[in-house]
């Protein structure tokens, strides 16, 4: 910047005068936020599919059950957690995440829900391929909910990811057996699945408790009893930011959005 300005200016300046002001301004260094990486052509298929549900209704999203699999871990998150602190109090006990060796262990929990209620959330326990998705995840779970969801609120549409899993032969051929209804997604989406958000009411929930878990059956009996507390309302909210979330998919071209 130093450079640019003397040879756009003619002018001489410090680089401690531009640090100053650009300081004067508001500017500070602060860690960059992570995003996921968003290819040429899953930007424009982002965008499309925005598009087409720009005029979406809360009618059309109470329609749709959101499911997706995330990791719980003893004593840390794998995500990054701020505190607010005054500087001195970096080592203060109570702005310290806790930590053990390799993270103390974690678990890997599929949850779903939608705008009427909670879904099943159900711990998986190693490697899951097709097979043991089609038959312990959508087979034992996905189906009773989706089928009681379609006796009380009638027609849905079923969300779910585009990983290996979920787009393989074996998982295709077995939905369109049993007639499962899916909504079409755009790969590198995060900030369009809202029940992202519901991952982070649930670690937030579960790092407010007194007592941590102490090891990986107590972390899943507290994910369990936290998941089934948290209350209608924000789930709804959740569901009803989809129109805020489509215009900020729209308004970035395809790109990255705040949420």
């Amino acid at each position: 910047m130093q450079k640019d300005f003397i040879e756009s200016t003619g002018k001489e300046v410090s680089k401690s005068t531009v640090r100053r002001t650009l300081y004067e301004m508001g500017y500070h260094s602060r860690t960059a936020l992570r995003k996921p990486l968003i290819s040429e052509p899953n930007r424009k298929i982002r965008l499309s599919w925005a598009r087409e549900r720009r005029f979406w209704t809360i009618n059309d999203w109470k329609k749709v059950v959101w499911s997706d699999e995330s990791r719980f871990t003893l004593f840390q998150s794998d995500k990054k957690i701020h505190v607010w602190r005054l500087p001195k109090e970096s080592h203060d006990v109570n702005c310290l995440v806790p930590t053990i060796k390799h993270g103390g262990g974690g678990v890997m929990m599929w949850g779903c829900f939608s705008w009427y209620g909670l879904g099943p959330l159900v711990r998986i326990d190693g490697r899951v391929d097709s097979e043991r998705y089609v038959q312990e995840i959508l087979g034992y779970h996905v189906i009773p909910f989706l089928e009681q969801f379609e006796e009380e609120n009638g027609e849905y549409f079923f969300q779910q990811d585009n990983t290996p899993i979920h787009t393989s032969l074996r998982t295709r051929t077995f939905m369109e057996e049993v007639a499962i209804t899916q909504l079409p997604w755009a790969g590198q989406s995060p900030d369009l699945n809202p029940i992202k958000h519901m991952w982070d009411e649930l670690e937030r929930r579960i790092r407010a408790r007194t007592n941590s878990p102490k090891n990986l059956g107590e972390l899943e009996s507290l994910l369990q009893e936290c998941w089934l507390q948290i209350q209608r309302e924000v789930y709804q909210k959740l569901v009803e930011s989809m129109n805020r979330r489509i215009d900020a998919v729209i308004k970035a071209r395809g790109y990255p959005t705040r949420y």
